[in-house]
């Protein structure tokens, strides 16, 4: 191979290269039983994903959405997964979902529906997933809803404005709309979900989603920032 060929082939590699490092890792699922399909991510222009957060299979993610370092939103096994506009997936957050189609055909159990669409992980505008929170299918999350850091929501409905405290874990339950859930809380039975208290005037968290997703919109329409070479 010529000079000339070995040059040109060295710059599409680094332009591949700090593509990667400037839009973070977007990437189609792969082929499997229960994936058959292809999908790759749509992801809105206004929203920003780390280059150290990663978005795969199919996914679609909102106006304004920014993905932070470490944060993992796979549609490889559960479909589909949506995260609306304004929303934040932060650092270390995992979003994912059980399986919903195999032996050729779909696993409603593992699916929630919204206005008549099916899907395995749907989180709502304005949300909040705060850092190491676990999102994972089959579940749904409203709009205006705090999903505080290293909490876990499974096989659960959450309701709009929400506050999940952190380390509070949600499974098998649907939590009404304007209540929280407070941390370290462990919900597993409906009557404990219905039990939750109702977000009161003065309650300390009240307003706590308001700002987070105010200062993460600003994160995303910052745009990526230029990687520093030493």
């Amino acid at each position: 191979m010529t000079r000339s060929g070995l040059l040109a082939i060295s710059l599409s590699l680094n332009v591949l290269a700090g593509s990667i490092v400037l839009i973070g890792w977007v990437a189609p699922n792969v082929k499997t039983t229960f994936n058959p399909d292809v999908d790759v991510p749509v992801i809105a222009k206004t929203a920003r994903i780390h280059p150290l957060g990663a978005v795969s299979g199919s996914t679609v993610i909102g106006e304004h959405v920014f993905v932070a370092p470490g944060a993992s939103v796979r549609g490889d096994e559960g479909e589909h997964i949506f995260i609306g506009d304004n929303s934040n997936v932060q650092d270390g957050v995992v979003v994912h979902g059980l399986e919903t189609f195999e032996g050729g055909h779909e696993l409603l159990e593992n699916e929630v529906e919204v206005e008549g669409k099916k899907y395995s992980v749907y989180i709502g505008q304005r949300v909040s997933l705060a850092h190491q929170s676990q999102v994972h299918g089959p579940a749904k999350v409203g709009n205006d809803t705090f999903v505080g850091m290293q909490s876990f929501v499974f096989r659960s409905e959450v309701g709009d404005h929400v506050v999940i405290e952190p380390g509070a874990k949600l499974i098998g339950v649907k939590v009404a709309a304007g209540r929280y859930v407070p941390a370290l809380s462990l919900i597993t039975k409906q009557e404990q979900a219905d039990a939750l208290p109702k977000i009161f005037e003065g309650y300390t968290y009240q307003k706590l989603n308001e700002g987070v997703v105010r200062v993460n919109i600003q994160l995303a329409d910052a745009g990526q920032p230029q990687p520093i070479t030493r």
